[in-house]
């Protein structure tokens, strides 16, 4: 298993996928051939996600960086795209890294200034999530956040990741991750696959990408060794924020 993530680490592209925050289904899966399309034009991302997600996106990103961001807090954003939530935590006083893979995304969020007054500093590197264990040190930040990575990840690759966050995080060290998950139950979530399957085939006809919805996400970081897992759902139950935290040394 590590052999493929490890050729995926060399070539893996952390575009962002499209996700509504308290919109119908339909809305969001609608939009995902809108948002590769977006990828593809970075400078236009921010105002078509705000668009597509009817201004709600803003929303995710502060309530993600409420969960962590304080002053002198070290945080790692995974996935960051044009910054957004990376900006986000770093206007509470954070320090934040924020890494993304896409060049053109990190030039847009390179544009970006934080407001007057924000104490926090912000470094953009070009870098995958696959390669984080490459460039930093075993518990290097106070937190990690990543929100709409995870779904463009194999599943081996998302045991990987949160592997290699759990031992980049401080003791105590917080998680929170935001993406499309799929409904609990066999019902809604086979018709969460069956209203999704034109959207993939469209999208990839389009981009030769494609994204999905991560499954048992609260498992997976669990069994990463992560504890105190918190999970918020929105909407119609597709869409999931999650924290979870390192555990002090000795537990």
């Amino acid at each position: 298993m590590k052999s493929s993530v490890n050729h995926r680490r060399r070539s893996f592209n952390s575009h962002r996928p499209s996700v509504r925050y308290g919109d119908s289904r339909g809305d969001a899966m609608s939009s995902y051939v809108f948002m590769k399309v977006l990828e593809s034009a970075p400078w236009r991302y921010d105002r078509g996600i705000r668009l597509l997600s009817r201004g709600r996106i803003d929303g995710v990103y502060q309530h993600m960086a409420g969960l962590v961001a304080a002053p002198g807090v070290r945080i790692l954003d995974l996935g960051c795209g044009t910054g957004g939530l990376t900006l986000a935590c770093a206007e509470r006083g954070a320090e934040v890294v924020g890494i993304d893979r896409n060049a053109g995304m990190l030039e847009v969020a390179r544009a970006k200034r934080l407001p007057g007054g924000a104490d926090g500093k912000v470094e953009w590197i070009e870098l995958s999530a696959l390669e984080i264990e490459d460039r930093f040190a075993e518990e290097s930040f106070d937190a990690i956040v990543s929100c709409l990575m995870f779904s463009e990840l194999a599943p081996e690759e998302q045991a990987y990741v949160l592997k290699t966050a759990l031992s980049r995080l401080k003791p105590g060290g917080l998680l929170v991750l935001a993406d499309e998950v799929l409904p609990d139950r066999l019902v809604p979530r086979f018709l969460h696959r069956l209203a999704r399957l034109p959207i993939v085939v469209i999208t990839y006809v389009l981009t030769q990408a494609t994204t999905r919805p991560v499954e048992r996400l609260a498992e997976r970081v669990r069994k990463a060794g992560f504890t105190e897992i918190r999970e918020e759902r929105s909407g119609p139950g597709d869409f999931l924020v999650l924290s979870a935290r390192k555990g002090h040394r000795g537990q």
